[in-house]
């Protein structure tokens, strides 16, 4: 027997006390059953909205979308969506119904649903009603769509993303039947706003099953994004990997913490490889400038798919800097440090330890010791407290005034003096930084 919170019980029993049927359903059923705990708790009932809002009067209710049959009761300040049983028209759009259609059927609300795991309902005293067979898909790990998938699919394309990234996020199998009308249907994603497909992209580039899916239905991912398409089976003739463009990309993605920064950034970090791509005389490829080309590429893409300014900002550098190389040695790490940022710098070596994995494997321990060198000179940096920021220094613009530095030699002269401390020419102490400030004021003075 399912965990009903004591709310969603509540206003099951008002609803079956006021003679309606209702029951608990979708996702938060799915999840109860994988004993996940459900983001939310989502109700349908065979009360229409007005004889909702009826049976609520005493609590506050918020009409979210009463065309479709839906309201929010907000019980103890949480809201849980009520939704009238109802069968879907036409979706002349493939995104929403023209028009819903309110029933009294259990069942014909449930046949509308996209997968059999998010077609069941339940109740505290009925227990589990699966309809569909979705309780022995998620023991079997399927994801299935629920009757016809072309017709499913053909409703609302956006289910075509949603079938990989449940299949990513729970590391299930799709349906054979259910993947093939997937694949054929997938152009309609074109119809899909971009909002809507970035929310499915990120949760499917972190599930735990991304690198199967991502190297299952490419097809997919290329619909949405097509600018990746180049990537795909594009060799890699080079010491230092084992294979194709987009199946290193896919493998670095595996890699990566599972959080959609890191994520897209693998995504992304190599599809400028394409157009940079050279073989020399011997055979082997190289990619001179791939990085640019790849930050330029994720920053059109999302800003296309109407990402967050922040993710673009973080995704986008991360790109850039993912090829760093810089010898190991303390003042060139810490100039490294100071010139990505300080709360940066840690993400891109996860993002450069994620790149190794998906390179060649009999180099990759050579190549992790380079990231562990990265990853000690950062944590001693930061236990040190040193001095990496203009923020850290001991000496402000206004000192630098005092000194006679004027408009832009002001930047400049903290510049040098940030420098000089990190390469412990200097050190970070007001009086010390002064007389280093005065050097500098008169070489610039002397050599605008």
């Amino acid at each position: 027997m399912l965990h009903f919170p004591k709310a969603v019980i509540r206003i099951i029993r008002m609803l079956n006390g006021a003679g309606y049927s209702a029951y608990a359903v979708g996702g938060c059923v799915r999840d109860a059953l994988l004993n996940k705990q459900p983001n939310d708790w989502d109700l349908t009932t065979s009360a229409k909205p007005e004889e909702i809002k009826r049976v609520f009067k005493n609590e506050r209710v918020i009409e979210t979308g009463i065309q479709h049959g839906t309201v929010t009761v907000l019980i103890d300040g949480e809201g849980y969506e009520i939704t009238t049983y109802r069968i879907d028209g036409e979706y002349t759009d493939h995104r929403r119904p023209d028009t819903v259609v309110f029933v009294d059927n259990l069942k014909e609300d449930l046949m509308r649903r996209d997968f059999t795991v998010n077609a069941m309902a339940a109740h505290p005293e009925e227990g589990v009603i699966d309809l569909f067979g979705g309780k022995s898909d998620l023991e079997n790990h399927v994801i299935r769509a629920v009757g016809d998938p072309e017709m499913r699919f053909t409703e609302d394309a956006l289910r075509i993303l949603r079938a990989v990234r449940f299949a990513s996020t729970y590391d299930f199998t799709i349906d054979e039947a259910t993947a093939k009308a997937a694949l054929k249907l997938a152009p309609t994603l074109e119809n899909v706003s971009e909002e809507r497909i970035f929310v499915e992209l990120k949760k499917l580039l972190s599930g735990k099953g991304a690198e199967r899916i991502l190297l299952a239905y490419p097809e997919i991912i290329f619909t949405v994004l097509p600018e990746l398409r180049p990537m795909y089976a594009l060799a890699q003739n080079n010491p230092h990997h084992a294979y194709d463009v987009w199946t290193h990309t896919v493998k670095t993605i595996a890699a990566a913490p599972s959080d959609p920064v890191f994520r897209l950034t693998m995504l992304f970090h190599d599809a400028g490889k394409p157009e940079k791509k050279t073989t020399d005389e011997k055979g082997v490829d190289h990619f001179i400038g791939h990085p640019l080309a790849s930050r330029d590429i994720a920053e059109k893409a999302l800003l296309r798919l109407k990402s967050d300014r922040a993710t673009i900002q973080t995704v986008t550098k991360l790109v850039l800097e993912h090829d760093l190389r810089v010898p190991e040695r303390r003042i060139n790490i810490r100039r490294q440090i100071s010139r990505i940022g300080k709360d940066l710098f840690p993400m891109l070596i996860q993002v450069i330890r994620a790149d190794f994995m998906g390179q060649n494997p009999e180099m990759l321990s050579e190549k992790l010791q380079y990231t562990d060198a990265l990853t000690r000179e950062y944590e001693c940096a930061i236990q040190e407290n040193a001095c990496l920021t203009l923020a850290d220094m001991q000496i402000t613009g206004r000192d630098l005034i005092a000194l006679g530095a004027k408009g832009k030699t002001i930047g400049a002269i903290l510049e040098r003096l940030l420098d000089d401390v990190i390469r412990e020419k200097a050190q970070n102490e007001p009086d010390a930084l002064k007389k280093r400030a005065e050097m500098h004021l008169k070489n610039l003075t002397a050599n605008p």
